[in-house]
Parts: structure tokens; sequence; C-alpha cells
């Protein structure tokens, strides 16, 4: 008996129904339970740089303040608007596909103000760079390009899902993709306040 997604084919091409595997509360989440597993680890390790860099900052918050200045708060305001649309074009892409839109305009629209954001970072480190500022210079420093480093690298995993994603569209596929997409718009809407703007 061969197994084929929710329909088990037997020998005697008799197909029987099968349950979908139980994943608890995880199955009443939209795309691919798998995802939303994954996503909770990132979410926790994103919980475990920004607790760090906090408890960081209270141990020395007069460096914390003086290296803040160097950073461009409205850069990283206007990315934070970015990514929040690009977050709303690809819940967009979703509710479209749902109901036989198009959905894949909201999608790159989505991913383009994706690869924005990213343009903009390159810029924000490039004017740090310029200033002789890297990772090396403090804790502060150690810490921000960690935190929004590593954000940046999602942010290029998420552009390849949703590449993917473009492709393969089906309902489960976009809702998949846009649950991960949405992980990093609210780490960074995080990320934003605790490291630019706190003091």
């Amino acid at each position: 008996m061969v197994e084929t997604g929710l329909i088990q084919r037997s020998n005697d091409n008799v197909e029987v129904a099968v349950a979908p595997a139980d994943w608890g509360p995880l199955s009443a989440l939209p795309g691919n339970p798998m995802m939303w597993i994954l996503i909770l680890g990132e979410i926790a390790v994103f919980g475990v740089f920004l607790v760090g860099f906090s408890v960081a900052r209270v141990l020395d918050p007069q460096l914390f303040d003086n290296s803040r200045f160097h950073l461009s708060a409205l850069l990283a305001g206007i990315n934070t608007l970015v990514l929040v649309t690009s977050g709303f074009l690809v819940a967009a892409a979703v509710f479209q596909r749902r109901h036989n839109g198009p959905g894949r305009l909201f999608l790159a629209a989505g991913m383009v103000l994706g690869t924005i954001f990213l343009a903009i970072k390159g810029v924000e480190y490039t004017q740090l760079f310029n200033e002789g500022i890297g990772i090396e210079t403090n804790t502060f420093f150690r810490l921000y390009f960690m935190i929004t480093g590593f954000h940046a690298l999602h942010i290029v995993l998420g552009l390849l899902i949703l590449g993917i994603v473009f492709f393969a569209n089906s309902v489960e596929n976009m809702e998949t993709g846009a649950a991960f997409w949405h992980m990093l718009d609210m780490i960074w809407v995080l990320i934003y306040p605790i490291v630019y703007l706190l003091h």
C-alpha cells in the first residue's frame, strides 16, 4: 500500500482516506506545522540575544548610550516601515491566493520591499564601517552586529523561501512562507526599539 498525501492507494487500486498527522495545537495554525516548530526555535534564539543585549546595557549604560549615538535611528525607522509594509503585502498575497486572486503580484511586491530592507541595512553598515566601527569596537557593537546581522541573514533566507513559494504557490505553501516572514517582522519590531531607541 502506497501513501499519496491524505490518500492511501492499495495494490487493488482501492483508495482509503488517511487522517492527517496530529500536531496538537500546531495543527490549527496556517501553513506547515514543521515551520512553526522552526519559528518557535528562532524566536527563542532571538529572545536570548535581546535579553543579553538588555542585561549588557544595564551593566554599562554609559557605553551603550554613547555607542547608540553612532546608529541611524532614521534609517532603522524607515526599514521598520519597509518591513512591516512587506509583511502586509505577503499577508495580502495569502488572502488573494485563498480566494484565487493575484497572490503572486502581492508576493513579488513584498519580496521587493524585503530586498530594499537589506539594501538600507547595507547602507547603515557602510556608514559605520566608514567611521571605523566594527564588531570588535566594543560590547555594544559586538551585540549590535550579531543581532542585526543574524536577522539580515534570516531576511535572505526568508526571501529564498518566498521565491520558492512564488513558483510552488499552493495555499499551504503561501501560508508557510508568510508565517516565516511575519516572524521576521515581529522580531524586527522588537529589535528596533531595544537596540536603537531605549536608553
